[in-house]
């Protein structure tokens, strides 16, 4: 067994298989809860199946892993060989992943070091991949900490959805929000701010909002290097599109990826989402 500092996450970190594999990062599912069904996200219920379930208005909510999952993953990863563990999860007023986190870590076999990073999606994704790069070139539990907490603080995260309707529902955004955003009919843009979703702009049509969306991201991009990460759910074509443009747009982009949203973060947004995460480097 090699001695090693690792890296856990939680599923909605919407890292590519391939790359969790690669860097050997482990990721502790949400459930999703349809009807009576609890499933697990990324394994029991696609992003397909909750974009038809919120369609037909199917009652959809979702719950955080209990510390009983996250202690089994320690050991596990500690059986590997792991002298350390770092611990990045979805922003704490989203879930309560973190505290489960922080429950089990008391009780784990090596030290875990449990970061709320504020974030989700790519954002926590790629604070995901800091860490495992430091710890991948021998750096120990502070220095992966550290470089995973300077990624997330640099780390943006812009989106639209066709409606405020379902970030009500799950009281991710304010009722007075939602509410304002219905009577004056128009096509928000939103951005993760503290840890929290903040209205950012009120755009009156979906494809001003969508070309806003796209202004804002090339802008904040700016000319640095930089990785960005394009998120939709049912909207495959326009988050292509809207991948392309910011190609030919932001000269320093490193990697580009594009990827459907998991069913945890897809019954908060629904269909129509499209995400852009911007990760200076």
């Amino acid at each position: 067994m090699s001695r090693h500092v690792a890296i856990v996450t939680d599923s909605t970190a919407y890292l590519p298989p391939q790359t969790m594999e690669r860097h050997g990062i482990t990721a502790v599912p949400l459930t999703v809860v349809l009807g009576d069904q609890a499933l697990e996200e990324g394994t029991e219920i696609s992003s397909r199946s909750l974009a038809l379930a919120l369609q037909k208005r199917r009652s959809v909510t979702t719950s955080r892993p209990g510390p009983e999952v996250f202690a089994a993953a320690y050991r596990a990863v500690a059986e590997t060989g792991a002298t350390g563990i770092v611990s990045l999860h979805l922003s704490a007023e989203f879930s309560g992943t973190y505290d489960a986190a922080v429950i089990a870590a008391k009780e784990a076999p090596v030290p875990v070091r449990v970061i709320d990073t504020g974030m989700v999606a790519m954002a926590l994704g790629f604070s995901a991949l800091a860490a495992a790069e430091v710890a991948e070139a021998g750096g120990g539990l502070d220095e992966a900490v550290a470089a995973a907490e300077k990624r997330a603080a640099g780390t943006s995260a812009f989106f639209y959805v066709d409606t405020l309707d379902y970030l009500r529902r799950g009281g991710r955004i304010g009722a007075a929000q939602a509410l304002l955003g219905s009577a004056l009919a128009v096509k928000p843009i939103l951005q993760l701010d503290g840890g929290r979703i903040e209205m950012l702009e009120k755009v009156r049509t979906a494809s001003k909002a969508i070309a806003r969306l796209e202004e804002i991201v090339a802008e904040r991009a700016g000319a640095g290097a930089v990785d960005i990460a394009v998120h939709h759910l049912a909207a495959p074509d326009g988050a292509e599109r809207l991948a392309e443009r910011l190609r030919s747009r932001v000269p320093g982009l490193v990697d580009l990826h594009v990827s459907e949203v998991g069913a945890v973060i897809g019954a908060h947004t629904g269909p129509g989402l499209l995400a852009a995460v911007i990760a200076p480097r």
